[in-house]
């Protein structure tokens, strides 16, 4: 999708503090981070959220979330904890319309969030 903004990240068209990459995602730290662990872990091809998934991209999904277990580790969150959040549409907070994972940790984290 060409006017969308985590494509051209997971293009390289636009810069961004990249944490991971692999054929099928790309993730990087949040540019307003929410917490000290902020990080959008998006899939490389464009799917506009959780609503409009295929029946052939739970292995992707699946994929998403071992990103951010790794990323977890890697950035030291993972033994205190840490979150992962998928916003859907605009009433739950989702202001790109591609499906991207957030990653947060590095703070105790309230509950309920929101």
């Amino acid at each position: 999708m060409s006017d969308c903004l985590f494509c051209d990240i997971a293009r390289g068209d636009l810069p961004a503090n990249i944490a991971h990459q692999d054929d099928r995602a790309v993730a990087f730290h949040d540019r307003n981070p929410q917490a000290p662990v902020h990080v959008l872990i998006v899939p490389k091809r464009h799917i506009e959220s959780l609503l409009t998934m295929d029946e052939g991209d739970e292995a992707l999904l699946g994929h998403l979330h071992l990103v951010a277990a790794q990323l977890a580790r890697a950035l030291g969150v993972a033994e205190a904890g840490f979150r992962v959040v998928i916003n859907t549409n605009r009433d739950a907070g989702q202001s790109v319309p591609h499906l991207h994972l957030h990653l947060l940790g590095g703070r105790p984290l309230g509950w309920p969030p929101g």
